[in-house]
């Protein structure tokens, strides 16, 4: 194990070495997904980000026990407390049992981290499942006098938390201006202040999702789930709280402070957050409608993609922006980390094949150096691939007869390389080779839909035909439209 490891811990501001609390252990808990939709390339990111974590830590040797909750309750409209549960209205839209729902949207969450090559958590918590574990917190909460029931609710009394304690603490918000910033809401008038947060919400007549307890038939507010499930499974003080930056308030506050009046103190050492994925400069989300499913990529069927981009090249595509900084979605963008994976990986095919000859000369140990300096300073990947990229020049070099490597050198870069590309950032050699592939299908289907278009508009109908009925016996159809011809492999 390196002791050299730091992380940014948005909680100090700071970049810190990282210390785990009972080494060699680590407790490592990430927010996970609310499944009532197809993940898109803003689910991908944390799942990346903390599966590159993940990595690292366990290939420096630590045993990592990694929690990833699946929020299948409470998470309702606008991440606030009125409303619909999100999960319920979608089961309502689709006339389904919201459990139904979940269990699609589950496994498609699964498939497509898969697809990216996301390792699965050690422990993956359903927030339906530990109802009981939320309503003690609650009744914990309530005795040291930090909530109130108001109409078969629970609320947290912010206010009073932030007398004793800071309330913002994580994320710098002050209470004072929130109480210059925000009004009282309609259906918000059972809460004292309207920034008062739910612990435990009573469900409405037409509420499906509900739980008896003593104050009602309900259900545990949105920001209690993590607070209990991270707790069962990592105890009250563990190492790392990850998520993305759009949790950071008021979910990871609203944490912060359930857990310091439960258990004394704070849930982790270590809070880290990933930057946003942005489209137009515009966060990319759900509920802005903005954004691109992961079957959207991986197909090329939308209308902001030009061609259709491998798990792997959004995968690398991810990893060439240090997490902690925005990225912002283009068709350009994704095109260059296609090719750019593909060169990583081509050389990597070459460094397999070099023969061994007269010794480099090229410091292995600095590069090796380099490479985990990257890693060290706070997963800094983009740098790693810089790093990457330098040596495949020399072994490029080497392929084309203009240097060598010895056998000693050969067998220590190979594995160094192997190591940092395949296990550490999880790329694999295999889907890249479909990248290539895949986009090039593209290109030549785009070109062979142009020159149909062009015999159509000649009127030349045969050849129109002709390139039509061709493909369709290769079992690929097109399809004509008012928006111009699609395509697609049957």
């Amino acid at each position: 194990m390196q002791a050299s490891l730091k992380i940014f811990n948005t909680l100090s501001r700071e970049k810190e070495i990282f210390a785990p609390q009972k080494p060699p252990h680590v407790g490592l808990y990430v927010c996970g997904p609310t499944v009532y939709g197809d993940p898109h390339l803003g689910h991908a990111r944390p799942a990346i980000t903390f599966d590159v974590l993940f990595r690292y830590l366990s290939h420096l040797g630590y045993k990592v026990r990694y929690v990833r909750n699946i929020t299948d309750v409470g998470h309702l409209e606008n991440d606030a407390d009125e409303g619909e549960d999100k999960i319920a209205q979608k089961a309502r839209l689709e006339s389904l049992e919201p459990m139904e729902v979940v269990q699609y949207y589950t496994e498609r969450y699964h498939k497509y981290m898969e697809a990216l090559n996301v390792k699965s958590p050690s422990i993956e918590p359903r927030a339906s499942g530990h109802i009981i574990e939320q309503l003690a917190l609650v009744d914990k909460i309530l005795e040291e006098g930090y909530a109130y029931e108001s109409k078969g609710s629970v609320y947290f009394d912010v206010e009073r938390y932030n007398r004793e304690h800071r309330y913002g603490i994580l994320s710098g918000r002050v209470l004072e201006d929130l109480l210059s910033t925000t009004r009282q809401l309609d259906g918000q008038s059972e809460k004292k202040n309207s920034y008062d947060f739910a612990l435990w919400k009573k469900a409405s007549p037409s509420h499906i999702m509900r739980w008896p307890s003593r104050f009602s038939d309900g259900f545990p507010g949105w920001h209690l789930e993590c607070t209990a499930m991270s707790a069962r499974y990592l105890g009250e003080s563990f190492d790392i709280h990850g998520g993305g930056m759009d949790l950071l308030f008021p979910h990871h506050e609203c944490e912060i402070a359930q857990s310091t009046v439960a258990h004394g103190h704070g849930p982790a050492r270590y809070w880290m957050h990933n930057n946003m994925i942005t489209i137009n400069g515009q966060k990319m989300g759900k509920s802005l409608g903005n954004f691109i499913t992961l079957e959207d990529f991986f197909s090329g069927k939308h209308k902001l993609l030009e061609q259709a981009y491998s798990p792997m090249t959004i995968r690398f595509f991810i990893l060439q922006a240090h997490y902690r900084s925005t990225v912002d979605f283009s068709n350009e963008a994704l095109q260059a980390a296609g090719k750019g994976l593909q060169r990583l990986m081509e050389g990597l095919a070459q460094l397999d094949k070099l023969q061994a000859g007269a010794p480099s000369g090229f410091d292995l140990e600095a590069f090796r150096n380099k490479c985990y300096k990257a890693l060290n300073d706070d997963l800094n990947t983009p740098i790693l691939i810089a790093q990457l990229f330098e040596a495949v020049k020399l072994i490029n070099a080497a392929a084309a007869g203009k240097g060598s490597f010895s056998e000693e050198e050969l067998t220590s870069l190979r594995q160094l390389m192997h190591t940092l590309v395949f296990e550490v950032l999880g790329l694999t050699p295999a889907q890249a080779e479909g990248a290539k592939g895949s986009e090039t299908l593209e290109g030549v289907m785009q070109l062979l839909l142009s020159l149909r278009q062009q015999a159509k508009d000649q009127k030349d109908w045969g050849t129109a035909d002709k390139i039509r009925d061709e493909l369709k016996a290769l079992g690929i159809t097109v399809k004509d439209s008012k928006d111009g011809a699609s395509w697609e492999v049957k």
